[in-house]
Order: structure tokens, then sequence, then C-alpha cells
């Protein structure tokens, strides 16, 4: 079984986190994509990220029409910083076998090295890294371990041009955001009124 893996604040996610989730499932033959919105991201410490119940049911919401994506709460139901060696430890376990992809995009995978225990990340997971438009590929020889190298994949992808910051944002200047995201998503950031300094109570982390 080949296993992609898409991690992400999500807040919200986008037609760009899923048009590059569905390339790298097309392109590398995956079975699956499993979304796994972040928990606590170490890398975004002073973020103030929208509940976790929000943005699980978001990406839920976004996903259910494509039979390939699975939505996990993995993250969202356990304490602390959010670790890809411990995620990954952890989606291994509940399937055996299988051969995991992570998907993220190219800037990403060139701060590796920064990673919590990233010789083990390497070891646990083939990266599918989105390619942007004017990055050097040559950085990535540059800075990482020939070893690294041989374990990532690249995949070519349209630049949509679409973030969630912009769509916060958007939201905020009472600014059209569809055909930025899905349409459930639009009905549940407006039923919630997220991202508009009026989000209604949170309920707490989905089990």
């Amino acid at each position: 079984m080949r296993l992609g893996i898409m991690g992400g604040t999500f807040d919200p996610i986008h037609y760009g986190h899923l048009f590059i989730a569905e390339v790298a499932r097309v392109h590398f033959c995956l079975d699956s994509v499993q979304f796994i919105p972040n928990g606590s991201p170490p890398h975004k410490p002073d973020h103030a990220l929208t509940a976790p119940d929000h943005r699980y049911a978001m990406t839920q919401i976004a996903t259910r029409d494509n039979p390939a994506f699975v939505c996990s709460a993995i993250e969202l139901n356990r304490r602390g910083a959010s670790y890809t060696v411990d995620t990954l430890d952890i989606v291994q376990s509940a399937n055996p076998g299988a051969d995991l992809y992570t998907i993220t995009g190219i800037d990403a995978v060139a701060e590796i090295l920064t990673w919590k225990r990233h010789e083990l990340v390497m070891q646990k997971t083939t990266f599918i890294a989105a390619a942007r438009p004017g990055f050097d590929l040559g950085l990535l020889e540059q800075r990482l371990p020939a070893a690294y190298l041989k374990k990532i994949l690249i995949v070519d992808s349209t630049a949509l041009g679409i973030s969630s910051t912009d769509i916060r944002r958007r939201v905020r200047q009472g600014l059209p955001i569809r055909y930025l995201t899905a349409d459930g998503v639009i009905d549940y950031i407006a039923e919630h009124r997220l991202f508009s300094g009026e989000e209604a109570d949170s309920t707490g982390a989905p089990q």
C-alpha cells in the first residue's frame, strides 16, 4: 500500500492543498492521501490558530467528495507540539507494511535538517515536494545530504496562488472567497463566523 500524508494547519484548507494532493496521488500512484491537521506546530509557536475542531471540520468537508482522501485527527488528539517523526510512527502503526509518502511544499523540504530527529523522518517516509515557480532546485543539493535527496520526489504543479492567510484576510475585509476553497468550507466559515473576529464558541478537538 502506498499512503500519502499531507499535514498542515489547514486554517482554512483550500483548493491549493487539494490540488497538490491529487496531483501527487495520481502521479505517484498513491492508494490514498491522509490529511492531518496540525495540533501545535513547533514552527509556528506564536501563531494563533483557529480552534482544532473547526480546522478539522473544514478539512473533513473539503475532502469528503474524494474517496481517496481521508481526514485524520491524530495530531489534534494528543498533547504537546506536533512533530512529523511522531506522526509518522502513529500512521505506520495503524497501517503496518504501508509505504509512507509525505506531501509538502519544496520550501519545507529544504529546511528538513532543522526538523526534530530528521534522520529518523527520512528513514520512515519518502517526500513528495511540490515545486513552485522560481525555486532553485539546486538549493536542495547544496543543503541536503545525498542520502536525503534520494528520498525526495519532485512534482510540478500549477501554482494556484491561494493561501490560507489571504483567505482569512479576505473574510475579515468582507471580500469573496468563492473558488478559493470548497463551497462547504465557505458555508462553515460563515456559519461559525470564523476569521471575522466574531467566532462562535469552540467545543474542543474532535474525538
